[in-house]
């Protein structure tokens, strides 16, 4: 049972962070866990385990990642191609024509798979893990059957879905996703392993932090102000492409560690922690409940942030003063 901890815990905190961070579901709805895990958590330990499995680096995982992504919302949920998915008309900004897509929605709701969804509680549960960091943590039947789990979660939010509007995207559409699909998990295999730029320190783990949330808020202030299209493409383009481009130049550098990591996805957290005052939940509760919900689960982000960042400083001068 110990050995599997750390996936267990990856299991639970990808759906929590997902939907109950971000403000979503409150207090009172935890037991959905139950029905998230399976879709949130198993594909997030499915990627981390083959990831490690195979030897793969981060940049392989985020491209893992974003395929979950495009699944989810081309097949699972169809959000990216329903014209009035959840009776929100989410595609109608920056609608494109030729290919059933909303530029905004497309941008925004992969970001959200990619990072919060995946890569956060990924990165955060390793750190915690310690020595175990990029081993396995399953074996080959653990691994079979969180793939069974998170492909049985898959159909039934597909099952869900269709239910709730009875929309079907097309064959070409569908074909595209899992072209793309197919093509992102087969470049993430086929990442070369960038070895550290000679001569180029990394930054502090401070500056990593600050630009995390700082990208973040970025992401999150292009829904919840009232800009134009154009502006809202530009500054989730820009927040994404840019924090990509940083991160990849960062982790090349001497220095780069456990501590650089944890900022990272601490920024990233704290993002969904203050963006959850300024959402509305997906279910009927009172205002008492929402903020009690939001302070408990940010506070928790937070207090969860402050152990990895300790046993990250702990293991970082064990390995220093050997």
């Amino acid at each position: 049972m110990r050995r599997i901890l750390p996936a267990l815990g990856l299991a639970l905190l990808s759906p929590l962070v997902a939907e109950f961070l971000l403000g979503d579901f409150p207090l009172t709805h935890l037991p959905f866990l139950v029905m998230l895990a399976p879709t949130y958590g198993g594909a997030a330990v499915v990627i981390r385990e083959v990831a490690r499995r195979k030897g793969l680096g981060w940049p392989a995982i985020v491209l893992m990642a974003l395929a979950y992504g495009v699944l989810e919302e081309g097949v699972m949920t169809m959000s990216l191609f329903n014209p009035d998915y959840a009776g929100q008309r989410l595609l109608d900004p920056g609608y494109v024509p030729f290919l059933g897509i909303g530029v905004p929605w497309t941008l925004f709701v992969l970001g959200l798979h990619t990072v919060w969804s995946v890569c956060v509680p990924i990165a955060l549960v390793e750190e915690l893990a310690g020595d175990r960091r990029t081993t396995p943590w399953l074996g080959r039947a653990g691994l079979g059957v969180t793939a069974a789990l998170a492909t049985l979660g898959a159909v039934a939010v597909t099952v869900f879905s269709y239910g709730n509007g009875h929309f079907l995207a097309s064959a070409p559409q569908l074909t595209a996703v899992a072209v793309i699909v197919a093509g992102l998990v087969a470049a993430a295999f086929r990442l070369p392993s960038a070895p550290p730029a000679p001569g180029r320190a990394a930054p502090s783990p401070w500056t990593v932090f600050t630009a995390a949330l700082a990208a973040g808020g970025l992401f999150e202030l292009s829904t919840l102000a009232d800009l134009p299209v154009w502006a809202v493409i530009a500054t989730l383009a820009a927040a994404e492409a840019g924090i990509a481009v940083l991160v990849l130049r960062w982790s090349a550098g001497r220095g780069w560690g456990g501590g650089h990591r944890v900022a990272l996805a601490g920024g990233a957290l704290l993002t969904y922690a203050w963006h959850a005052f300024f959402s509305g939940p997906l279910v009927p509760t009172t205002p008492a409940m929402n903020l009690a919900s939001h302070v408990v689960f940010g506070a928790g982000a937070v207090a969860l942030l402050l152990v990895a960042a300790r046993r990250t400083a702990r293991r970082t001068l064990r390995v220093q003063s050997r």
